[in-house]
């Protein structure tokens, strides 16, 4: 664990805006972010921004060998470290402002739910956008997001703008409650539903 830490902060230090955060994830966290991700039929599921696989680990706890699971990870070295500890899983190495098209060329319509682990308060508003409609475009109408937030930047201006892009793109966006035990603190966004127009 404390390798991991220390090789996530290295990437953290190369790459703060990418990486957008000091230490990987607590399973807690990851159990929040994938209740969507139910216990039957088989799902496609999308995992934004991966890491070292917090998030994946427990998406693959939850599909027990079913549906399919498709992680986009932009950082080469922690998209190695994923392919390590997960071979089942298909990992693109890109950009996940161009999901629908990454789905596409692997014969996918759309997904069912969608993960994002992405650093949602680290970019500007235009990146916000541009990812946000990617994952709108890349779902199906009844499909479920969920990403989370650090509860110290509720009040900051990024957070406040990705909230209101949010909620202009879903019918339906849910706050989980604060997770304590994940640091730092961290609460989780359930969405449903996206809305057809673009969010710009």
């Amino acid at each position: 664990m404390a390798s991991e830490a220390a090789f996530f902060l290295g990437q953290f230090l190369r790459s703060p805006v990418t990486t957008g955060a000091i230490m990987p994830s607590s399973r807690y966290l990851a159990a929040a972010v994938a209740t969507p991700i139910l216990e039957r039929g088989d799902p496609v599921v999308v995992e934004l921004g991966p890491g070292t696989g917090p998030f994946t680990a427990e998406i693959q706890r939850r599909l027990g060998g079913r549906g399919r699971h498709i992680a986009v990870e932009i950082n080469p070295r922690l998209a190695r470290r994923l392919a390590e500890r997960h071979p089942q899983v298909e990992l693109v190495v890109d950009d996940a402002a161009r999901l629908p098209h990454l789905l596409a060329e692997r014969g996918v319509p759309a997904a069912d739910v969608i993960v994002s682990g992405l650093p949602w308060a680290s970019f500007t508003a235009g990146v916000q956008a541009r990812l946000l409609d990617a994952v709108l475009r890349a779902m199906r109408p009844d499909g479920a997001f969920t990403t989370f937030s650090y509860a110290h930047a509720r009040p900051l201006a990024p957070a406040i703008r990705f909230r209101h892009r949010l909620h202009a793109a879903f019918e339906e966006v849910v706050p989980g409650r604060t997770i304590w035990r994940n640091l730092p603190p961290a609460f989780v966004y359930h969405a449903r539903r996206p809305r057809a127009a673009p969010v710009t």
